[in-house]
């Protein structure tokens, strides 16, 4: 074993122990002391996770590089650690007593999601690692909608399972997004059966998607959203959660997204992915710090 795969292994442990710590201070703190806990954490994460923080600020210059001055972007880099571990603390509070969701956020545009639903073919909810996602999907069950989310295994064996096991408390289905068949074929029926299928756009895609306009440069982007449409005839409904002065959140969401067709089947997939992409920018934008600038999001380059 090289010294490489001793440091990430020993750094999934440190990961994962600090998740059961956290979960059990999280299960006996008192409700008012939450906030001062997560402030906490995130002071500590900002100056203990180096390779993160250098990631959200290069994350950062590249998206805002002509209207951002520096200080600027490292303030938004620790206000999206603060909200990460904010999230973190309600997540693992509210997946033991999800009922609270019900207080904690507030639905603006919920007419749009019973309209995309009255068409029977299901709802495909696309939105991003962006505010408290976990806490929308709990809020939109405690509605008594049928959540399914998309999700990558998570490469250690032990926190996946402790997370699998809140979810299924909480009601929320899980479904995998490797094996990829599996996957497709989960998705298909979660649509069939009219529920939400939760699709986060945001992340890195490979090759294996297209290349869409986010932030003035070309970043590798998953077509599933659009593919699942096409298949199924579900609406595309975007769907944002961002945290208020007061603490609590808002879900917003939008109207329907239109899919429009294109003469051939790959630019039909490439503009309407654009048209989902460039509304999540416009979140990302109005909100910077309610996303998740750790990820190296413009990562895959195209090929010519």
């Amino acid at each position: 074993m090289t010294s490489k795969e001793v440091g990430k292994r020993f750094s999934r442990l440190l990961a994962r122990q600090a998740l059961f710590f956290c979960s059990l201070i999280v299960k006996f703190l008192p409700r008012g002391w939450l906030c001062g806990f997560a402030d906490f954490i995130a002071i500590l994460g900002y100056y203990i996770a180096v390779k993160q923080r250098n990631i959200a600020q290069e994350s950062l210059s590249i998206a805002f590089a002509d209207s951002l001055e520096q200080k600027e972007i490292t303030r938004i880099a620790q206000s999206c650690f603060r909200n990460m571990a904010k999230s973190g603390v309600e997540m693992l509070y509210t997946m033991d007593n999800p009922e609270l969701s019900k207080e904690l956020v507030v639905i603006e545009g919920q007419e749009h999601l019973d309209q995309a639903f009255s068409k029977g073919n299901g709802v495909i909810a696309v939105s991003a690692h962006f505010g408290n996602f976990p806490l929308a999907l709990t809020r939109l069950k405690q509605e008594g909608y049928g959540v399914n989310v998309i999700l990558r295994r998570m490469r250690d064996d032990k926190v996946e399972e402790f997370l699998e096991s809140r979810r299924r408390k909480v009601g929320i289905n899980f479904i995998h997004s490797a094996p990829r068949q599996a996957c497709v074929d989960d998705s298909v029926k979660a649509l069939r059966r009219n529920e939400i299928l939760f699709i986060q756009l945001d992340q890195n895609f490979g090759t294996a998607g297209v290349f869409v306009n986010f932030f003035g440069r070309q970043a590798a982007t998953a077509t599933g959203p659009v593919v699942f449409a096409l298949r199924t005839g579900a609406a595309i409904v975007p769907l944002f959660i961002v945290r208020q002065a007061d603490g609590r959140h808002k879900l917003i969401i939008e109207p329907q997204v239109e899919i429009e067709k294109k003469d051939a089947p790959d630019e039909t997939l490439r503009y309407n992915i654009q048209k989902i992409t460039l509304i999540i920018e416009s979140y990302i934008r109005k909100y910077p710090q309610e996303w998740g600038w750790i990820h190296r999001r413009w990562k895959s380059r195209p090929s010519s």
